[in-house]
């Protein structure tokens, strides 16, 4: 049996919801043993307890050699200011497991990536299941060891995915692992148009030696007083093309029920929990 921590390193869950999503797990995946840390239902402010409280449970979690996973409860503004010291105080445990999770909780992803402990993986959380069974299970799935749910487009090339706002928060921060020679596939969500533009403005430049770059889903884009006169891709074909770098199509990942599974990494589809 595969052994389940899950914490909430920025914004809270409900008790509620850790109820559901534990009852799946138990009818679907009977392998898996889910653990939620009291944390996930903290509430300090905006976040889900306090730097140093969110920044515990988070060490608690990856440092029990009892347990074979980290799986992000959810995400909202919070990770990025305790990522740097969590991973510095990562013990041999933290090493072989798999951390799980996506969108604010990217910061995490990266700064692990960067200092190469364990294994970060870009997928479903736990309150996905807001948006039905499919998320969560695709995450369980590959929990459990099912590749079913892996991005389709992976190959040879080591691949990293992330949050657009959040990998443009990261350029030019201690977080930022080394990109050269990785396919880079990003998403975002709830942004106009003008603005995803001027993130790509920002962020490409600084992904100079990557081997391409792949868009997931632009989601909830609000409408603005005027159009932009362009499409998400568009402007991604647009930056990629002033910046000398190739554009490779579609990612399956995005803020939504279909987001797939991308492990960080060389030869991350082949590899699984």
């Amino acid at each position: 049996m595969s052994s389940i921590a899950i914490c909430a390193p920025g914004t809270p869950i409900t008790r509620d919801l850790a109820r559901r999503v534990s009852d799946l797990a138990q009818a679907a995946f009977p392998a898996l043993r889910l653990s939620f840390h009291d944390q996930c239902f903290a509430v300090d402010g905006h976040f889900a307890g306090s730097d140093a409280v969110r920044l515990a449970a988070l060490l608690d979690c990856a440092n029990d050699p009892a347990t074979d996973a980290v799986w992000l409860a959810k995400g909202g503004y919070g990770t990025n200011r305790i990522a740097a010291e969590a991973v510095a105080r990562m013990g041999p445990a933290a090493r072989g497991k798999t951390f799980l999770g996506y969108s604010d909780g990217g910061y995490l992803l990266a700064e692990l990536y960067r200092a190469r402990i364990g294994r970060p993986v870009h997928g479903p959380m736990a309150t996905d299941l807001a948006g039905g069974e499919a998320a969560v299970r695709r995450a369980l799935g590959f929990l459990a060891g099912d590749a079913a749910g892996l991005e389709p487009s992976l190959d040879h090339r080591p691949t990293v995915a992330f949050n657009l706002t959040t990998l443009a928060m990261l350029t030019g921060t201690e977080l930022m692992p080394d990109l050269a020679g990785h396919v880079v596939m990003v998403e975002e969500v709830g942004e106009y148009l003008y603005a995803v533009d001027r993130l790509f403005f920002h962020l490409m430049p600084q992904l100079a030696g990557i081997a391409g770059l792949r868009l997931g889903r632009v989601g909830k884009v609000p409408q603005n007083d005027r159009p932009f006169g362009a499409t998400a891709q568009e402007i991604a074909r647009y930056w990629c093309a002033r910046a000398g770098i190739a554009f490779l199509g579609p990612a399956e990942i995005g803020h939504d029920p279909d987001n797939r599974i991308v492990p960080f990494g060389l030869a991350g589809s082949l590899a699984l929990p």
